[in-house]
């Protein structure tokens, strides 16, 4: 994660409310009182931090493993880093003259140890530096909440702490990877996208479970490494939430390189009878298949079992459900926040960074004694969680998304149009890969006229997403993105092409 560096001397100190010492704690030591603490220092936990120390507040950030979170670990960073040579290799073969000059396969120690250096080698040195530049208090650690505006800390000694906050707590741990409670799971040991975005070597074959986004970009990875994938999906595609036809190109790209693609098919077992033996994945129909590792992506749960919920009047292990400020809902005042994951609104990092920069800022305001901005596009809600989440797959193709797909606007009733045009047909994509295959969609409100969505399915589309992501979020009218010229030639031409064919 890249932050820029300010000295904590730089903050302002405006004047805030102040809260009686009796609210806070009389038994709590002094040095233990801040205005906010912060449960959780991934990216989001690093960015609600960054907006209060900008609004002058004293925080705590508390973390029971890395600064950085799994983003920065075992999600986002290493994944990408391990997915990468793979695109750039397909793209070097897919044009005439670059394609002569590659020959063999991946180096997969050489994409290992690139991995290893954007995980910073599993060491946070470096963003617990960034968090002491902007005068934010690390406290390492195991954080429960422990009543209104208590959270109790498990240090990594065995000892604890009780710290208070003056104005607020934000909870910003995360979730896990589910694990089902599946025959022989346990005995099995199976991969997550943690195991799976920081093995050491790569396995013979690989059974990925799951056709989400981790199982299909975690099957792309392996396979070019030289793993024999079998992708198992209940559906009848991957990617079932986005477009279908986004699902069907990743699986025959998935195929066409290899991968084992079977769908309509459910996992009931596993079974490992030696702990360094092959694992049996048990199928319905009385199927199975065999493989060396597993690996297990059908889902996340919310990181709230140990977090002490109860405390303050909510289930243990629940999805924290909050208003679009981030603020918890079912607890009395304006001092607890959940942000990112945790709150389920968008389990993405990029929109858990926006959630928090907006709650950041809610935070600062409710301080100072001020009203939030409310407004569909005020400065303290996160609006775009509901209409303009934009996600990209790095698979190969790629598969880049903002907004409703079709399916979901007839859901909602909307009367909308679906535009559909080959990305191959444009002249910028016929540059940029020979015998180019991909698709766009665009779909329009007729009543609003105004797009709902947009996908995108094909090498290097996720470069053109965040053209899509400014029209949906900032509701450009069909007949101003008319005057908004593409570059020729270049992929973005698909806009002009998908205007024309909205106009027949």
């Amino acid at each position: 994660m890249e932050h820029t560096v300010r000295r904590a001397e730089d903050w302002p100190v405006p004047e805030y409310n102040a809260v009686p010492e009796t609210d806070i704690a009389n038994d709590i030591d002094p040095a233990d009182v801040f205005d906010v603490i912060v449960i959780g220092a991934g990216p989001v936990g690093e960015n609600v931090a960054d907006r209060t120390r900008a609004a002058g507040l004293s925080t705590a950030v508390v973390e029971s493993e890395l600064v950085g979170g799994e983003c920065s670990y075992w999600a986002c960073m290493p994944s990408k880093a391990l997915l990468r040579p793979v695109a750039a290799l397909a793209e070097a073969r897919a044009v005439a003259g670059s394609r002569e000059a590659v020959a063999g396969r991946l180096d997969a120690s050489a994409v290992l140890a690139r991995r290893d250096g954007f995980a910073s080698h599993w060491k946070d040195d470096g963003q617990v530096g960034w968090l002491d530049s902007i005068g934010a208090v690390l406290i390492r650690g195991r954080g429960r909440l422990a009543g209104v505006r208590r959270v109790h800390v498990e240090t990594p000694d065995g000892g604890s702490r009780r710290l208070a906050a003056r104005h607020a707590v934000a909870v910003c741990t995360g979730s896990d990877a589910l694990v089902p409670d599946l025959p022989g799971v346990a005995q099995a040991r199976p991969w997550t996208s943690r195991e799976a975005t920081s093995a050491h070597a790569v396995p013979g074959r690989l059974a990925v479970v799951g056709g989400g986004v981790v199982g299909v970009e975690m099957a792309t990875a392996w396979r070019a490494l030289g793993s024999e994938v079998t992708l198992l999906v209940r559906e009848t595609a991957p990617l079932p939430r986005m477009e279908p036809f986004a699902g069907e190109l990743v699986a025959a790209a998935l195929s066409d390189a290899g991968v084992t693609v079977r769908t309509g098919v459910t996992v009931t077992g596993l079974d490992r009878p030696a702990p360094d033996g092959p694992v049996s994945v048990l199928l319905d129909a009385g199927r199975q298949i065999e493989a060396d590792e597993v690996l297990l992506a059908v889902g996340r749960v919310p990181r709230t079992r140990e977090l002490g919920l109860e405390t303050v009047g909510l289930e243990p292990g629940t999805w924290l459900k909050v208003d679009d400020s981030c603020r918890v809902q079912g607890v009395d005042g304006d001092w607890l926040f959940a942000v990112g994951d945790v709150n389920r609104r968008a389990l993405l990092t990029h929109q858990g960074k926006y959630q928090a920069r907006m709650a950041g800022a809610a935070i600062g305001a409710l301080a100072r004694g001020e009203s939030l901005d409310t407004r569909p596009w005020g400065s303290h809600v996160a609006t775009a969680d509901v209409s303009a989440v934009p996600q990209v797959v790095f698979t190969e193709p790629e598969v880049a998304a903002v907004g409703m797909t079709a399916k979901e606007a007839r859901d909602a009733g909307l009367n909308a149009r679906v535009v559909d045009y080959e990305l191959g047909q444009v002249a910028g994509a016929a540059l940029f890969a020979d015998d180019y295959r991909g698709k766009a969609r665009m779909v329009v409100d007729l009543d609003r006229g105004v797009l709902l969505g947009v996908t995108f399915v094909g090498s290097g589309v996720g470069e053109l997403l965040h053209s899509a992501t400014v029209a949906v979020a900032g509701e450009v009218p069909i007949d101003r993105l008319w005057h908004a010229v593409p570059s020729y030639p270049t992929m973005s031409e698909i806009w002009l092409r998908l205007l024309e064919t909205f106009r027949g």
